[in-house]
């Protein structure tokens, strides 16, 4: 078996670069419909089977460890079940999705927002609209495979001589090639950049949220279609008001006697200025709800309720006329003693 090194002309250590302009020129010298030659069909054979496995750095490795690169079970299954008759492949490719995350805080995550994020990902080349071509040049048909993206060859086998198809080194399998590239993405059809992206985040979003942005992502190699973004929602904390599904909760202070007399107050919310009643004999802990007050419905119509649990005041420091009112009130209630409640599991508070 010939050494493929031997048969492109290179030292063991020749680079990719090195390898590949070998078989270029080898392959444009020896391909059967250029060259008429007796023997040029085989010796272009020989060159194409030491270029498919000296650019394979696995094969290369292999091959200088003294493995074989002949042929295997995977020639085998391409041989019978027509690996040849797939074409060529397509030049372009999808671009890659990203995961980004949006920072709202809570009054924006319940009414929606409209934020900009600046993000630096692949952009269509301006220059070659996504052709890979310098502008006034075109791709042209590989005339190595001739647009067909692949490579025949036959090799030997335990079951005799069989002709293989690979992909086309030279157009990597496009069947097609690039003389002149676009210099400002280098052939890629794509450029990094920063671009803003325009959000309209619904209302009623929440925490951990993921959002789908089909097409906002990364423009695919070559003009290839564009990937997606994934949009994480991430709500800071609120220091008065917390979540609970659609609703929000929030604790209501309140003085010892205005919870045994009832009152109306006026609290902010997230909506405003609000007027609460809140009943006489009002126990510590009890919940309030304030209808319609709390978050938009992402999927649905209307909004959840804002609740609100009471935290009555006991004072801490009495003067003396304060402590006769105290006493006298419980004179009034001498049958209300200390004891043992009935033990309920802790709300959502």
């Amino acid at each position: 078996m010939s050494d493929h090194y031997e048969v492109l002309g290179l030292s063991r250590d020749a680079t990719e670069d090195q390898i590949k302009k070998a078989y270029r020129k080898l392959a444009r010298e020896l391909h059967p419909d250029l060259n008429k030659e007796e023997n040029a069909e085989d010796r272009f054979k020989l060159v194409t089977h030491a270029y498919e496995v000296l650019s394979d750095p696995q094969a290369r490795a292999n091959y200088d460890r003294g493995g074989q690169d002949g042929f295997g079970l995977g020639d085998i299954f391409d041989t019978f079940f027509g690996s040849g008759g797939r074409g060529p492949q397509s030049r372009t490719q999808r671009g890659q999705d990203a995961l980004l995350r949006v920072d709202l805080d809570l009054k924006e995550a319940v009414f929606g927002v409209n934020k900009t994020l600046t993000i630096d990902t692949a952009v269509l080349c301006q220059e070659c609209q996504g052709s890979c071509c310098k502008p006034g040049t075109s791709v042209q048909t590989c005339d190595i495979c001739r647009g067909s993206g692949q490579i025949q060859r036959q090799v030997q086998s335990f079951m005799g001589a069989m002709v293989t198809t690979a992909p086309c080194g030279t157009c990597r399998g496009t069947g097609q090639v690039i003389p002149d590239p676009c210099m400002s993405c280098r052939g890629q059809g794509r450029v990094r950049a920063s671009r803003d992206l325009d959000l309209d985040i619904p209302a009623g979003v929440s925490d951990g949220l993921r959002l789908h942005l089909p097409g906002q992502g990364e423009v695919g190699f070559a003009g290839g279609p564009s990937g997606d973004i994934y949009l994480e929602v991430s709500v800071r904390p609120d220091p008065i008001f917390g979540r609970d599904g659609d609703d929000l909760v929030a604790v209501l202070e309140v003085p010892v006697a205005d919870a045994a007399l009832g009152f109306e107050t006026e609290i902010e919310t997230l909506d405003g200025p609000t007027s609460v009643t809140v009943k006489a004999g009002a126990q510590h802990g009890e919940v309030v709800t304030v209808k319609g007050l709390g978050a938009n419905k992402l999927r649905g119509r209307g909004r959840g309720d804002l609740l609100l649990q009471l935290k009555v005041l006991t004072p801490s420091r009495l003067d003396s006329k304060q402590k006769d009112i105290f006493k006298k009130l419980k004179a009034l209630h001498k049958d209300d003693a200390p004891r043992l409640g009935s033990r309920r599991a802790r709300g959502r508070f």
